[in-house]
């Protein structure tokens, strides 16, 4: 008899990864010795999945073809392997397969802060953004919280406007 398959529910991994920091937190201001254990627990079984991780992705990047682009684009993967600090990809790559992922906007890097973590992003769209760019903020900083979360700011900056060059009006009237 075969034991009953269970589907793994999908995790959002920004909101999971918030929630692991407030129960943290929460542990840690308690003051309670048993809290201190139950934190300590935690900590020990995170440092056991990162050393599974580790251990997976080194025998992924030994296979032929290594690291399959797939399994780094996935969000939960992803941040997975950042929270480890084990992600093979540079930060610089990882804010653009973030901002890729993200195919309703058009985004380009016009400069990272190293020392804030503010990410300013440009609208590729010509004429610059049409109201707000909250949109296009919010999308954005939910997209690198999962790939790059050194990335603690986003601000989208409108494109230039582009000039419309024409000819000169017609001289009226007076000769």
């Amino acid at each position: 008899m075969s034991a009953p398959t269970t589907a793994a529910r999908p995790a959002n991994a920004e909101q999971t990864g918030r929630r692991i920091e407030e129960v943290l937190d929460r542990m840690a201001a308690s003051g309670d010795p048993a809290a201190a254990a139950a934190e300590e627990l935690v900590r020990s079984l995170m440092d056991f999945y990162g050393a599974g991780l580790a251990r997976a992705l080194q025998v992924l990047s030994a296979a032929p073809g290594g690291v399959p682009g797939a399994l780094l684009g996935d969000e939960l993967v992803a941040s997975l392997l950042v929270l480890h600090d084990l992600h093979p990809e540079d930060r610089d790559t990882r804010i653009g397969r973030a901002l890729d992922s993200l195919r309703d906007q058009e985004l380009e890097v016009a400069g990272f802060d190293e020392e804030s973590g503010a990410l300013r992003l440009r609208s590729r769209a010509s004429g610059g953004c049409c109201g707000s760019g909250t949109d296009a903020e919010e999308a954005a900083r939910a997209a690198l919280a999962c790939f790059a979360p050194e990335v603690r700011e986003v601000v989208v900056e409108p494109a230039p406007a582009l000039l419309q060059i024409g000819s000169s009006p017609a001289p009226t009237g007076n000769r």
